[in-house]
């Protein structure tokens, strides 16, 4: 199964509301920059949350650029969750999707 996820089919996906979107960039990254129906999860901070994540639901995981949320994803999925990489992270989500999103 694909494990990445277009920033264009994630919009898609909030506003049907069939995806919970985790960004897992460090919490000064997140405060400088969001997109709004986000849950901040840092990186390090994911196996710690591991309850939190429902078996039931899709989630797709953003960083800044992918790479961070690639590894998330991975260790999702070796627990069971169905979780997708957005791929080129916010940076691609402010270029195609919201350019109102701070680019760094």
């Amino acid at each position: 199964m694909n494990q990445e996820i277009t920033v264009d089919i994630l919009k898609v996906k909030l506003k049907t509301k069939s995806i919970t979107l985790i960004d897992v960039r460090e919490e000064w990254e997140f405060d400088y920059c969001n997109i709004k129906t986000s849950k901040n999860i840092p990186m390090n901070s994911v196996p710690l949350k591991l309850s939190e994540f429902n078996q039931n639901m899709e989630y797709a995981i953003i960083c800044h650029s992918g790479v961070r949320s690639a590894q998330v994803v991975k260790y999702l999925k070796n627990n069971g969750i169905s979780a997708y990489n957005v791929i080129g992270g916010i940076d691609q989500w402010s270029v195609k999707i919201d350019n109102k999103i701070k680019r760094y």
